[in-house]
C-alpha cells in the first residue's frame, strides 16, 4: 500500500473514533442533565463583585475601645529577603463573624459553620432614612414584612442584612458613640429576628458595630439569634452598592478551631 493511502486510512480511522467519543460524551452529558436534580440559582450571572469588607488596622473602632489588631515584625525583608508579621487579633473586630459559640456555652464554633451557609442569597433591608433621624433605630418585624410585601418571599438559606448608611462613618467617632459618649448605632430588633427564626435564614448582617442597636441594655438579639444556631456578620461595608435582592453573598469565614468568631473577607456577587 502506498504511503499516501496509509496516511488517508489513518485519518479516516481517527475521524471515526473522534466522532464516536463525541457522541459518547454528548450522550453522557444528556444523561446527567436528565437525571440531575435542579437547584435554585442564587443570583443572576455575575457582572460585578462588591467587597463588603473594611480594611482595618489598630485604629479601627471596636466595641470595647481596645485595638482589635496589632502588628509586630517577625521577619524583616532587609535582613532575610522576605517578610512577615506576627499579629495579635481579637476575634470580634473589623468586618467579622459572630458564631453561635459567641453567646452560648456549647454552640457552633466558627470553624463548624457549614460551608453551604457561607454562600447565600443576600436580602437587604434599608433603614437609611430612619437612621439619619435616630441613631439607635432598629429593624423590626414590620420592616421584614414590608420587604416581603414589596419583593416576595425571602429566599431559602438567605442572609438578611440591614443597610443604615453607617459604614460611611467608619473613620469617625460617631460610628460608635454619640456626642455624649454613649453607644449609638442601628441594629436589629428582637421582633425582627424572632420572625426570621421562623424562616430559613442562616445569618443576619449589619453595617454597624453590633447586631443589637447601640442603646441595647440586654443584647436581646445576640442572646436569642446566636444560641438558636444562626450566625451574624458585623461591620459590613459597601451595602449601598447592592440591590435589595438578587445578589449572592460569599462569607470568607475564618476556620480556627473552637473560635467564637473572627475577621472575615465578605464579598457580594451581582
Amino acid at each position: 500500500m502506498c504511503n499516501h493511502c496509509v496516511i488517508e486510512n489513518v485519518k479516516r480511522n481517527m475521524l471515526s473514533r473522534r466522532s464516536l467519543f463525541k457522541g459518547a460524551a454528548f450522550a453522557g452529558a444528556a444523561a446527567m442533565v436528565a437525571t440531575s436534580t435542579p437547584r435554585e440559582v442564587l443570583a443572576q450571572p455575575t457582572s460585578k463583585v462588591v467587597d463588603l469588607t473594611h480594611a482595618y488596622d489598630s485604629t479601627f473602632l471596636t466595641f470595647d475601645g481596645n485595638p482589635g489588631i496589632e502588628y509586630e515584625w517577625a521577619v524583616e525583608f532587609a535582613q532575610n529577603g522576605y517578610q512577615l508579621h506576627k499579629l495579635t487579633i481579637f476575634e470580634h473586630t473589623g468586618t467579622h463573624i459572630d458564631a453561635p459559640f459567641h453567646f452560648s456555652a456549647d454552640g457552633t464554633s466558627v470553624d463548624q459553620i457549614e460551608p453551604e451557609k457561607l454562600v447565600a442569597p443576600l436580602v437587604i433591608v434599608d433603614i437609611t432614612d430612619r437612621a439619619r433621624e435616630e441613631a439607635n433605630t432598629a429593624v423590626e418585624a414590620a420592616d421584614i414584612e414590608a420587604w416581603i410585601s414589596a419583593n416576595g418571599e425571602i429566599p431559602a438559606g438567605a442572609i438578611v442584612a440591614l443597610r443604615s448608611g453607617w459604614a460611611k462613618k467608619v473613620k469617625e467617632a460617631s460610628f460608635r458613640n454619640d456626642e455624649a459618649g454613649n453607644f449609638a448605632f442601628p441594629g436589629f430588633g428582637k421582633s425582627a429576628t424572632d420572625l426570621l427564626l421562623t424562616l430559613d435564614v442562616v445569618a443576619i448582617g449589619v453595617d454597624t458595630l453590633s447586631l443589637d442597636p447601640g442603646n441595647s441594655a440586654d443584647f436581646a438579639v445576640h442572646n436569642s439569634w446566636l444560641p438558636a444556631g444562626r450566625y451574624g456578620i458585623e461591620a459590613l461595608a459597601n451595602l449601598e452598592e447592592l440591590p435589595v435582592k438578587g445578589a449572592t453573598i460569599v462569607v470568607g469565614a475564618p476556620k480556627h478551631r473552637g473560635g467564637t468568631g473572627g475577621p472575615a473577607r465578605v464579598l457580594a456577587l451581582v
